[in-house]
């Protein structure tokens, strides 16, 4: 296939967790775990940082990894991305997001797949495993069209929605039906990477806080696969908790 990158976009403040990308876990930035796990799950793929300011360019570079300063103005990481690969120039981008520390090289070559095989955007879900995080507003929903692998929606809001049973549901129930998390990993086309740059806001995307709505309220298509890999993504102070308890398994 064309030539594909991965780009990471990377903003110094975040409302609930600040600086987190700086935060350390066992002595090194959340930012550094992530640019060498990516490193090492997927070194086919050149890796570029997208970064807004000079102290997350001074993490990564310190490190040996690539970044590139990009306007701090942006408000989606997405129109981030976008100004980083006129830089770059890739034909296809993976974006792995800054606070994902367990992608996998798996994943990865998941969403190269589906851009491979002609989808202009990508993304991955997984199985929720418990009612507490599918009821949690910072675990993303995402339903899907199953026979054509395209998301239909994505919401913070427990969807499907368990009419019958009020909204009340169990751990069980979670399994058994169609609820998926969906990940912080896409992949685009350069050409509709460019596009979603020039979208004002969507209505919905402003209500729901997700830039991916932006995408589906214009009429355009997001591929959608599922993978089984274990994830934990750092949104809070809480789980960069869990994720220092899930290296002192190691």
């Amino acid at each position: 296939m064309a030539r594909l990158a991965i780009i990471v976009p990377c903003r110094l403040e975040s409302t609930r967790f600040p600086r987190k990308l700086l935060h350390p876990i066992k002595g090194k930035p959340l930012l550094r775990w992530v640019a060498e796990r990516i490193a090492r799950e997927a070194p086919e793929f050149p890796l570029y940082f997208a970064v807004d300011d000079e102290l997350l360019r001074r993490c990564v570079e310190d490190a040996g990894f690539k970044a590139i300063l990009t306007s701090a103005a942006h408000t989606t990481g997405t129109d981030r991305l976008a100004e980083a690969n006129r830089t770059v120039g890739a034909d296809f981008v993976v974006n792995v997001q800054a606070d994902e520390p367990l992608v996998t090289g798996a994943q990865i070559r998941l969403l190269a797949g589906l851009l491979e095989g002609g989808a202009p955007m990508a993304t991955l879900a997984t199985p929720f495993k418990c009612a507490a995080d599918f009821a949690n507003p910072n675990q993303v929903k995402v339903v899907l069209a199953p026979a054509v692998r395209r998301a239909l929606f994505f919401s913070r809001s427990p969807l499907p929605f368990a009419r019958d049973l009020g909204g009340t549901v169990d751990d069980a129930w979670v399994a058994s039906h169609p609820c998926l998390k969906h990940l912080g990993l896409y992949g685009y086309s350069a050409e509709l990477l460019q596009k979603i740059a020039t979208l004002p806001p969507g209505k919905l995307e402003q209500i729901e806080k997700l830039e991916q709505l932006r995408v589906l309220e214009n009429g355009y298509a997001i591929a959608c696969d599922i993978t089984d890999d274990p994830t934990i993504g750092v949104d809070t102070p809480e789980d960069a908790v869990k994720f220092e308890a899930w290296l002192g398994r190691g």
